[in-house]
């Protein structure tokens, strides 16, 4: 099911056929580049069934401009998609193979991972390394969303997906408005409805209230998980008063996605 969700969200992506590349990458290539540690290298040959280089955005395969400034040059956009073995579906797993697939790339990437029952696309900035020269780091948290075939809001959020709907300004504008697609998709899970912002505020507003809500859900976690051990009413009541408190605060915020 999900290879078809794959391609679903490649057609979605409405590129354009001067980008496409459509080859295979050997993961020889991700563990010579990106895996920092015996670990990370085993886990990129394990975890992997095969690595698809979708396409490759750039001034001359898309007609939009670069973008650099002191910390940031945005030549290309690579898209992704990698095929992920049954064996290794955990979430950390997931989580640890999009970061080392993200660093083995030097440009910025849209990875699709497609797993037994889901899609797990990431992005994440990128911006020159302080202390090697001629080096890329990721430039904080990668930003995902995880979909399966069918879930609420895949029509709309396919429909903001395409290239044509993103800036066009720049590459990295562009990249920021699949970026905002993948927000929007997290906070539809706590919404229950897809919206995409309309201006850049709009979106940045909608990231923070995102973290919000998750900070705020694994504090609630956190306290039932308390409250179902705790055996001292007096101690009982004082968690049940700090949940409630955070759960009108997550329903404050969820208003704001």
């Amino acid at each position: 099911m999900s290879a078809a969700l794959v391609q679903t969200l490649i057609t979605a992506l409405a590129l354009p056929a001067s980008c496409r590349v459509d080859q295979r990458i050997p993961k020889k290539l991700l563990t010579e580049n990106g895996a920092p540690t015996a670990t990370d290298k085993r886990l990129l040959t394990d975890a992997i069934e095969e690595v698809q280089w979708v396409a490759a955005l750039k001034p001359s395969t898309v007609a939009v401009p670069e973008y650099r400034d002191e910390t940031r040059e945005y030549l290309e956009i690579a898209v992704l998609a990698v095929e992920v073995r049954d064996t290794h579906g955990k979430p950390a797993q997931v989580r640890r193979l999009a970061e080392l697939v993200h660093r083995a790339i030097p440009y910025p990437v849209l990875l699709l991972q497609a797993l037994p029952e889901r899609v797990v696309l990431t992005a994440g900035h990128k911006r020159a390394a302080q202390n090697e020269a001629g080096k890329v780091v990721l430039d904080g948290e990668l930003t995902a969303a995880e979909m399966t075939d069918g879930a609420d809001a895949v029509g709309a959020f396919l429909q903001a997906f395409s290239m044509s709907r993103q800036s066009q300004g720049n590459l990295l504008a562009l990249y920021q408005g699949w970026m905002d697609c993948l927000t929007a998709w997290q906070a539809a899970q706590y919404s229950g409805a897809f919206s995409l912002k309309a201006t850049p505020e709009q979106a940045a507003a909608q990231r923070e209230a995102l973290q919000t809500c998750q900070r705020l859900e694994a504090e609630v976690t956190r306290l039932r998980a308390l409250a179902a051990k705790e055996r001292q009413m007096a101690k009982q009541i004082e968690l049940n008063l700090a949940l409630k408190r955070l759960n009108a605060e997550l329903a404050s915020a969820r208003e704001q996605l």
